[in-house]
């Protein structure tokens, strides 16, 4: 992956964290640990995190907050996204979005294939644009956030990565817009 540190300065953004899951607690929460110890590592805010109950409803009700929100520039979601009946966290978002990017989710399996071979047929990971807002959705395990932090996320949440960034999509970060 390229960024070039020459080019641009870097662009911190404001960054919310949910973990979708039934059974995890701040203590017990090593996905969502992860994510905030690697987006503040790489130079972004923490918005907020939360902790939801696998439900449409309390999912749909955190992240339209955010999404409303100038403040919050993307969501990382993990949890939620497997092929059980409690997993509904595709459900739950997709509705929201304006725009899905169907190329992370592609992208995160097939990366995924590398370690777990065909489980990662049981991954729903998925991302898309909502009011401006990036969201990311990936599965519960942190070894999973891991991967898509690491050869994903890193990358495109840098404004210098090249040719191009999710970085560019965010309203607020878009050459001559006011902040």
């Amino acid at each position: 992956m390229k960024i070039d540190q020459k080019q641009d300065n870097f662009i911190p953004i404001n960054i919310a964290v949910l973990t979708v899951s039934d059974t995890r607690t701040e203590e017990t929460d090593t996905s969502g640990r992860l994510l905030v110890e690697s987006l503040t590592t790489a130079g972004h805010a923490l918005a907020e995190k939360v902790i939801a109950l696998d439900d449409i409803y309390k999912i749909r009700a955190i992240l339209s907050g955010w999404i409303a929100q100038t403040s919050v520039d993307a969501v990382l979601i993990t949890g939620g996204t497997g092929v059980t009946w409690r997993d509904i966290t595709p459900e739950a978002v997709r509705p929201l979005l304006d725009k899905e990017i169907d190329g992370f989710g592609e992208l995160f399996r097939s990366i995924s294939y590398q370690d777990i071979k065909t489980s990662t047929l049981q991954s729903r990971a998925f991302a898309g644009i909502a009011n401006g807002t990036l969201i990311f959705a990936m599965p519960g395990s942190t070894n999973a956030c891991r991967t898509a932090w690491d050869h994903i996320l890193q990358y495109q949440l840098d404004s210098r990565h090249r040719p191009c960034n999710f970085i560019e999509l965010i309203p607020r970060t878009r050459k001559g817009h006011n902040a």
